[in-house]
């Protein structure tokens, strides 16, 4: 069965968005999707077959102070308006829709970490209701996006447990696999000075978190490499941006041309991602 992977990244995944609409235009719908943070949330208008949706919510938010801005640190200890954008706008302002989520017969799969084991912890479409906290908390990156509570339990960023999840893809079954990268070829992940200093504030409260936050470089490293070797193998298509594009990038115009490059780039490779379905 093939499946479609779709990486993480707060704004990057707007390339991804524009492979998510070629798909859509070529109706193309894999039977298996699995996303991290911001690509997981952007995957779900693509089960839902809104093609443009996320594209247009960047184009009339992204610097919409409700949306991101300093003025939510105050209101909601966040970045991003929490009550925003995961409530607001796929509720009243660019309205998702959640019947034809739904009615996805396929598997759809967010991932996300626990913030008490930092263990990673998947959720299914059934989980996700119009409160959307699946997606809260797959995008819940500490310092920035307060944790979700889900049943109970505080999530963090999905990317802190599994960046790049292609063993979940692997161990549920699937021998082919579409991987949506947000970072271009050759890029290594490494631990950045904000990561330390995030750690360092937060490990207290979240110690798993905060050793997670310091190694997951380890883990995307050698989920990129065991890509890249599916690659070679025949069992996997791996699209990513040629050019690096800034995970909080503030011009629109840039983002669009960042969704036309992943647009431009499925359509290139057509007839390798409809192989993956023979």
């Amino acid at each position: 069965m093939p499946a479609v992977l779709f990486e993480g990244g707060t704004f990057r995944p707007v390339f991804s968005c524009g492979v998510m609409d070629a798909l859509l235009d070529e109706n193309i719908m894999f039977p298996y999707c699995i996303g991290v943070s911001a690509g997981s949330a952007d995957a779900a208008s693509y089960i839902s077959r809104q093609r443009g949706r996320n594209i247009e919510v960047l184009e009339k938010y992204r610097n919409d102070k409700r949306y991101m801005s300093k003025r939510n640190l105050l209101k909601e200890r966040s970045m991003f308006g929490v009550q925003f954008a995961f409530r607001d706008i796929p509720n009243i302002h660019v309205p998702f829709d959640m019947e034809t989520f739904r009615q996805y017969d396929g598997q759809f799969i967010a991932v996300t970490t626990d913030a008490q084991t930092g263990h990673v912890q998947y959720f299914t479409q059934k989980d996700i209701d119009r409160d959307f906290e699946v997606f809260h908390g797959t995008c819940a990156l500490p310092g920035i996006i307060p944790p979700a509570v889900i049943q109970g339990r505080e999530y963090f960023d999905g990317g802190l447990a599994n960046p790049v999840p292609i063993d979940k893809v692997l161990s549920d079954g699937n021998d082919k696999v579409l991987v949506v990268l947000t970072r271009p070829k050759g890029y290594i992940k490494a631990c950045r000075r904000s990561d330390i200093l995030i750690a360092r504030s937060i490990e207290k409260k979240y110690p798993a978190i905060a050793r997670a936050l310091v190694n997951r470089y380890k883990k995307y490293n050698r989920s990129i490499k065991l890509c890249e070797e599916l690659e070679k193998q025949g069992r996997a298509v791996l699209l990513r941006p040629e050019t690096p594009l800034k995970s909080l990038e503030k011009d629109v115009k840039v983002l669009r041309q960042s969704w036309q490059a992943g647009y431009d780039q499925a359509m290139e490779h057509l007839d390798e991602i409809k192989a993956l379905f023979h």
